[in-house]
């Protein structure tokens, strides 16, 4: 007792033989960070607490894990871990007569080398102070470092490593989210010369070889000038580059990328992309103002557009005062670069009760069962995130006292509101190529992506998931037999067409166009935008016509004809998630959006579109697959090699224009059903990645894909089995593999009709139990894969078709590479936006212009 009194203390100094004799014992856990190991010195595992936390972040010395104040004491129960590194920061406010103008006063630099600095605290009126112990539990012995002559040398040379070593976050490849940039050297001190250049909304050229594309702005002196292929992958002459060798002016904005939130500068003189906190400053130098500023195709639109024309202002409700909003359900997430439209799925999930009982409810119980390293664990970052979210932690309104002190001041102190997702964005976008990059994404194909992992990774007795699933009726007739087929699916998304043809507006939509065609020939500035006026009625009668089926093949005639499909709900889910698919490829094949507004309805309902099955008088066609040809093979080897194969060369050729290997490209085309180049370019992204991504398509007698003579022979089996690989597939999807076997026997080995077979027979000759899907649906679209099943067939949540609208994503931009993700949510009577880390009472929800829509089923 009296040597713990001595460290709690503080004060009382202990001679170095006591400082070694007490950290002796734990010698052997104590390790020292080597190339690979994450340190996370910055953020809790099982909250947001960091340094800057009332209670400090605790970090082991043997996992290297960091622990809150609250969690620390689970940790040490379930490892047995002793030794921690307790790193506080202290924010001050600065003596009077301390120097001004100066980034804030930093002390201790040595401890925290790369802590992330907060935004808020570079102002003139703060300092802070970085502090680090040693911390032994139970008994919380404390030692205050640096203590380097005290500390054996293991301890010392540990402590050190990890208090410089780098963010877990950071990955080798540059690509990626996690490679942060950092501020340019340059940023505060850039000289701009005032030489009255001022840069037009559009129209640029390059000023020494006329280029259009990739060009970039000098913040020095106002020259636009083309780039090189070292930054974006866009081709360039490298003129901006000479232009710094020639000047030594280092930093450049690439035009089309300003947006009020940010972006891309590239500093010549670093040789790298970096940030720079002043960019605001820089580009009204040239007459650009960043908050009126959106991407466009051809460029930027700025003040010539009309107040709340731009759906960069409509939607962001910019030029109202909206009342910041505290409390549980109010916490903003910060942007990590191109992450908001994380941030926009996520606070729609944890709005959503069964989401908050499934993560938050059962928080306890999924924290003490974790496994040893929890920043892998995707329950425990779910419940991470949601705690984060809903219990107002990370949602405090300033003190009285402070807002009439503000006011008085007309600045703001530091508020450490609002929650960082790394740790969770790290987890959940691993081996991901699209969503571990720092590009921006698709939020429905992100929502898929997460509806995935929350079906991989059960929580309870009740998958919270269930909540979205619903079941499709398919209904294919044969144009020329009149005979039909009903077929059902699983999906977790209504997709809605756009109706363009039924717009309202279309005179001043014809009128608009020329205007500005007219504007953009002359180099004038753009009229006013028209944007078209789409019925959502006539966007639900788009989703309930029949379309064509490519290549459809009839049973009944045993030949291909022209089909038809109708698509009607089996079943409808609890919560109806209503996307607009507003996305499209452009000429360039760079996917577009189409700027329409469309009268969603509060209150929706779609009960005549429930299924009817079969009805009287319908034929069904006959259950035959179609023939399979096997050609002549004196090797034994009986597979049909890619020419047989009926592929869209058209869609192949669209695909190859953009940079594609050919072969991947086949591969993409069959294996999306020549479903078209945006469906094939889908697959190509997800699967880029794999080794043998360009090599050759290969199919086997029974339909599978096989990469070489040796595997197609043993997938085709000489005795009558069904395929391993076709087993495989479908037993990854959740099924038992007695029924995958039976249903692709019963379908001469035909997968999709293998599948279609599992659902058309929901009592196979052998009961099995329920499995869980452990589906893909970022590979496809549609999400047209079966989900959890059984003998009893998939969870479904079915009810009345009435639904109310609780909450909607809306996007900015012109595809979905680029632009930004906002969401609002009806709660507590009032619709709340959440634009990242500001979360306002929403004066004017600009419900006509979102892509993704939440309805909850209205109660009979």
């Amino acid at each position: 007792m009296q040597r713990a009194a001595l460290f709690r203390g503080g004060d009382a100094q202990m001679a170095a033989g006591d400082l070694g004799e007490l950290l002796v014992p734990y010698m052997p856990t104590i390790r020292v960070p080597k190339s690979g190991d994450r340190v996370y010195k910055t953020e809790c595992a099982f909250s947001y607490d960091s340094p800057d936390a009332e209670g400090g972040l605790y970090v082991c010395m043997n996992t290297f894990l960091g622990f809150g104040r609250e969690h620390i004491e689970r940790h040490y129960r379930k490892t047995g871990q002793c030794v921690y590194l307790h790193l506080k920061r202290h924010v001050r406010e600065k003596v009077p007569g301390a120097s001004g103008g100066a980034l804030p006063k930093r002390r201790n630099a040595k401890l925290f080398l790369d802590l992330e600095i907060s935004s808020d605290l570079n102002s003139d009126d703060f300092e802070y102070e970085d502090e680090a112990k040693l911390v032994i539990f139970p008994d919380h012995y404390e030692i205050s470092l640096p203590n380097i002559e005290e500390l054996p040398a293991l301890v010392t040379i540990a402590c050190d490593a990890l208090l410089s070593a780098k963010s877990p976050y950071r990955k080798q490849e540059p690509d990626s989210w996690e490679e942060e940039l950092q501020a340019s050297k340059h940023a505060k001190t850039l000289v701009q010369l005032d030489n009255g250049v001022r840069i037009p909304p559009s129209g640029w050229k390059c000023s020494r070889c006329d280029l259009r594309e990739n060009l970039w702005l000098n913040l020095t002196d106002g020259s636009v000038l083309c780039g090189k292929w070292f930054f974006d992958g866009s081709g360039g002459n490298g003129h901006a580059m000479e232009h710094y060798r020639e000047t030594g002016y280092p930093l450049a904005v690439k035009l089309g990328t300003i947006t009020p939130d940010g972006a891309d500068v590239y500093s010549f003189d670093e040789e790298e992309p970096v940030l720079d906190p002043h960019i605001a400053k820089h580009l009204a130098h040239f007459g650009i103002d960043m908050l009126q500023m959106q991407v466009t195709e051809n460029g930027l639109r700025d003040n010539d557009i009309k107040p709340r024309v731009s759906e960069w202002e409509v939607i962001q409700e910019a030029g109202v005062k909206l009342k910041p909003m505290y409390g549980p359900g109010y916490t903003g997430m910060k942007n990590l670069g191109n992450s908001c439209y994380l941030n926009a799925v996520m606070q729609a999930i944890f709005s959503i009760p069964e989401f908050q009982r499934a993560y938050v409810g059962n928080l306890p119980r999924i924290f003490d069962y974790s496994p040893l390293d929890p920043t892998q664990d995707f329950n425990t970052q779910m419940a991470k995130l949601g705690h984060g979210l809903l219990s107002g932690q990370y949602s405090k309104p300033p003190m009285k006292s402070e807002l009439i002190e503000q006011v008085m001041k007309e600045e703001h102190k530091p508020q450490h509101n609002g929650i960082s997702p790394r740790m969770f964005k790290a987890f959940i976008s691993k081996g991901h190529p699209e969503f571990s990059s720092n590009r921006q994404q698709d939020a429905q194909e992100f929502f898929l992506h997460l509806i995935n992992l929350v079906e991989r990774n059960p929580v309870g007795s009740e998958n919270p998931s269930d909540v979205f699933r619903f079941l499709v009726e398919e209904r294919t007739q044969c144009c020329q037999s009149r005979k039909v087929r009903y077929t059902e699916r699983v999906d977790y998304i209504m997709q809605l067409p756009v109706a363009m043809e039924a717009a309202t507006n279309k005179d001043e939509l014809i009128a608009y166009e020329l205007k500005r065609r007219e504007a953009e020939a002359a180099r004038r500035p753009l009229p006013e935008l028209v944007r078209a006026k789409i019925p959502f009625s006539a966007c639900l009668q788009a989703f309930s016509e029949p379309s064509n089926v490519e290549d459809f093949w009839s049973s009944a005639l045993q030949a291909k004809s022209a089909g038809v499909k109708t698509s009607r709900f089996a079943s409808f889910p609890e919560y109806l998630v209503v996307q607009i698919k507003k996305f499209t490829f452009g000429l360039d094949w760079i996917p577009k959006k189409l700027d329409v507004s469309i009268d969603m309805p509060d209150f929706l309902d779609i009960s005549h579109l429930r299924a009817r099955g079969l009805q009287p008088g319908e034929e069904e066609l006959p259950d035959i697959a179609p023939p399979i040809v096997i050609p002549d093979d004196p090797k034994g080897i009986y597979r049909l090699i890619l020419p047989s194969l009926d592929i869209d060369e058209s869609s192949v050729m669209q695909l190859a224009e953009m940079g594609f290997p050919l072969e991947a490209c086949r591969k993409a085309v069959y294996y999306t059903g020549n479903l078209g180049a945006e469906v094939a370019f889908n697959w190509i992204i997800a699967h880029m990645e794999e080794p043998d991504f360009a090599e050759p398509l290969v199919i086997s007698a029974f339909g599978e894909v096989a990469s070489s003579g040796a595997a197609a022979l043993g997938a085709v089996g000489l005795d009558n089995q069904p395929p391993e690989e076709m087993v495989a597939i479908i037993i990854s999807m959740g099924f038992q593999r007695n029924l995958a076997i039976q249903a692709l026997k019963a379908t001469n080995n035909n997968l999709e009709r293998a599948l279609e077979w599992i659902f058309s027979h929901p009592d196979p000759e052998e009961e099995s139990d329920p499995a869980l899907d452990t589906m893909d649906m970022e590979n496809n679209a549609n999400a047209n894969v079966l989900a959890e099943t059984g003998s009893e067939g998939p969870r479904i949540k079915d009810g009345p078709g009435r639904y109310e609208l609780f909450g909607f994503i809306s996007h900015m931009g012109t595809s979905t590479m680029s632009g930004h993700y906002v969401c609002h949510l009806r709660k507590e009577g009032r619709w709340v936006i959440y634009n990242d880390l500001r979360v306002c009472a929403s004066e004017r929800p600009p419900k006509d212009l979102g892509y993704i829509y939440f309805y909850h089923r209205i109660p009979s």
